[in-house]
């Protein structure tokens, strides 16, 4: 069947030519958006390892410096916390260097033996944990124990923890930092999360090295992560404001909700999806016109053939199944062509854990399986006008 199929398209082989590279570079693009969504949908159901609901932060902006400049006195967060904690709405409050759900990022190396590693960082006091609803899933968070302690204590996550000591316990163990010489520092680990995407949902997991900062030294914490209580409104931020003002009043600061920051984050990193779903929209629209386009006069020349099959016996279901199942056929080869190409990034590894086997199965399925109902969807029509001719109309045609 499938052979007898095929004649009729070899025969047309310079006609479908273009048309066959059209539904190839539209199934690329289609499989593209595919392996985005799964892989976007498969990113969001993991864990990010805190609690966004009820925390507020606010970053501390100092004038000529910016987020950036050197450390800050140690005396200044107790005073924030200290003024802070007797607010009504505020529970209880920690510094970090950074703001969950933004694109900051620190980034270093670690060796594991001579094992290298590389990983972000962020430094973060002892009360980050209980502010960001952060369970450790072995040994402990920071605390004032850790004062003095050396090597400094670190809190790692479970996949760093997996990488550097493969089947041990990693509570107790020593990383060594940046130059693989023997003066290079090391931290020690004190306890292990599940995870830690800082940049929310849509951030591929990874390492992740969360540092105490030193309670008597200079610190590079300029977000302040508050926990309020549930239901605070959010005119509860101009209150907050006066009374952030009270402690350094020639500091600017910019207070959102997590929730917020959320909403923002998720938008931003669905951008480059939204713009390629536009242009596979309209590559689609075309590729469809097109489709249509040739059906029609390719139908339109066949009639004395039609003619023929319907004079030797064939049924008018016989003569719209051949040419449906035609242009299945004729979408499905340069899918198989493409298909060969697209299949060496899940060999080679080039995107890594962004396209996994049954990732590129899954999203080569829903390409697929979207080039096929378009093509059949454009052979309806002109399939159902050629079941309706009758042997002698076609016969007689010219």
């Amino acid at each position: 069947m499938i052979r007898h199929l095929l004649k009729p398209l070899w025969k047309r082989k310079g006609r479908n030519l273009l048309l066959s590279l059209e539904i190839a570079l539209a199934f690329a693009v289609v499989f593209a958006i595919a392996a985005g969504v799964l892989r976007h949908a498969q990113l969001y159901r993991e864990p990010v390892g805190f609690d966004w609901h009820d925390v507020w932060a606010v970053q501390l902006l100092l004038p000529d410096e910016g987020p950036t400049g050197s450390g800050l006195d140690p005396g200044i967060y107790g005073r924030f916390k200290r003024t802070l904690g007797q607010m009504p709405g505020v529970e209880k409050v920690a510094f970090a260097a950074y703001t969950p759900y933004e694109n900051s990022e620190w980034n270093s190396a670690y060796y594991a033996g001579d094992h290298k590693l590389e990983t972000n960082l962020m430094q973060v006091d002892d009360d980050f944990f209980a502010v960001m609803g952060m369970p450790v899933l072995a040994g402990r968070a920071f605390s004032q124990a850790d004062d003095g302690a050396s090597p400094p204590p670190v809190v790692i996550n479970r996949r760093l923890a997996e990488a550097a000591f493969p089947g041990q316990d990693a509570i107790g163990k020593r990383l060594a930092s940046s130059n693989k010489g023997a003066d290079r520092g090391e931290v020690r680990v004190v306890g292990v999360v599940e995870a830690f995407r800082n940049q929310g949902e849509y951030m591929a997991p990874g390492n992740f090295i969360l540092s105490r900062a030193p309670p008597g030294g200079k610190a590079q914490m300029r977000t302040m992560l508050l926990r309020m209580r549930p239901g605070t409104p959010r005119a509860f931020e101009a209150a907050l404001s006066r009374q952030l003002k009270l402690v350094r009043n020639d500091w600017s600061y910019q207070i959102a909700p997590m929730a917020d920051l959320r909403d923002s984050q998720l938008r931003t990193s669905t951008i480059p999806l939204k713009l390629l779903g536009v242009v596979a929209a309209f590559l689609l629209f075309m590729v469809a016109f097109g489709l249509f386009g040739v059906l029609w006069q390719n139908t339109t020349r066949r009639i004395p053939e039609i003619g023929l099959r319907r004079a030797a016996g064939a049924t008018a279901g016989d003569i719209y199944r051949q040419i449906v199942a035609e242009q299945a056929l004729l979408c499905l080869l340069p899918v198989a062509a493409t298909l060969v190409l697209l299949v060496q990034l899940p060999i080679t590894g080039t995107l890594g854990e962004s396209l996994s086997w049954p990732l590129f199965a899954a999203a080569a399925g829903v390409a697929a399986a979207v080039m096929v109902l378009v093509s059949v969807a454009c052979a309806l029509y002109p399939a159902w006008r050629a079941s309706r001719l009758s042997p002698s109309e076609a016969l007689h045609y010219e």
